[in-house]
This record gives structure tokens, sequence and C-alpha cells, in this order.
């Protein structure tokens, strides 16, 4: 890949991320991204990783009215095929492949658990807050879309789809 190609995707990856934060922020929540959680060295060997680095978060979304806190994988995709159905159904006991907090119950538990702790101790957060991950993809697989809608609504995960996030764009525009 050239530099001027990696330079157009990085621009891609940000314009992407700040469309869906603008979108989340109308939406109630407050947004943080680049959120890095700070595993213990016990809780990396729990996870079977004892040299894993720390776990970044590409996007936090909190809504204090609801005390809840979106825990979102968010990527453009660009020049790929997207977010694959079959990826995301994998199950790993050790954290393996670019989906690990939804393919591996026991990495999503330790890490969870540690973020909560740390935005506790910040007062990001209320005691009660509820964790739930979620996915915003820029682009998934030919005609998996309601696929992978049908799985995160299964396993109670967040979701917009690609469609999703068009519309509100859309939406937002045609208000001015």
């Amino acid at each position: 890949m050239s530099e001027q190609q990696q330079q157009r995707l990085i621009v891609g990856v940000d314009k992407f991320e700040n469309i869906v934060a603008l979108l989340l922020e109308e939406a109630g929540f407050w947004v943080r991204r680049g959120f890095k959680v700070a595993l213990t060295q016990d809780e990396k060997r729990q996870i079977g990783k004892s040299s894993a680095p720390k776990p970044e978060i590409d996007m936090l979304a909190y809504h204090p009215g609801r005390q809840e806190l979106l825990v979102l994988e968010v990527k453009a995709y660009q020049d790929t095929p997207g977010v694959k159905l079959a990826q995301m159904q994998e199950v790993h006991e050790v954290p393996t492949g670019r989906f690990k907090l939804f393919t591996s119950d026991l990495y999503r538990q330790v890490v969870f658990t540690r973020l909560q702790q740390q935005l506790l101790e910040l007062g990001q957060i209320a005691e009660h807050t509820q964790l739930r991950l979620g996915l915003i993809p820029g682009k998934v697989n030919q005609g998996q879309s309601e696929a992978l809608r049908a799985l995160m609504q299964e396993r109670d995960w967040f979701f917009w789809s690609p469609d999703e996030v068009k519309a509100k764009v859309a939406a937002r525009s045609a208000q001015g």
C-alpha cells in the first residue's frame, strides 16, 4: 500500500469515527475515543496472555440517563470486504483475532471488569452503570448485515449497520 493510500485510509477512518461520535452525542451519549484498559499482570495471566498490550477500546459512549456505557468497536473497514458474520461467530478461550471482545467470554469479562473499575475511579460513570458491547462498522460483508444484526440482538449487543449510519446522516442533513 502506497503512502498516499495509507493517508487516505487514515482520513477515511477518522471521518467515519467523527460521524459516529457526532451521531451518538446527538442521541444523548458522552463519547470518548481510544480508551486503554490497564489490565494487571494477574488479569493478563487469567486470559492466557501474560505479555498482552493494554486493550484499546475504539469508542466509549456513556448515556447518563440510562446509566449505560457502550463499549464500541467502530471501524470504517474501507478497502476491505467488511465485517464477516463468521468472524463474529467464532469462540475462543484465549483471545485471538480482530474481534476479541466479541469472541472470548473470559476476555470480555476481565476487560469489562477492569474498565468499569477504571472509569469508577476516574468518576466518569456511576456505580450501577451497565456495560454493553457494540459494533458500528462502516462496511459489512455482502448480504450479511441482517444476519449480523440478528446475532447482535441475540447476544444483547449494540449494533448500527452501515445502512443505519447512512440513514442517520441523511436524516441529520435533511434537518439542516
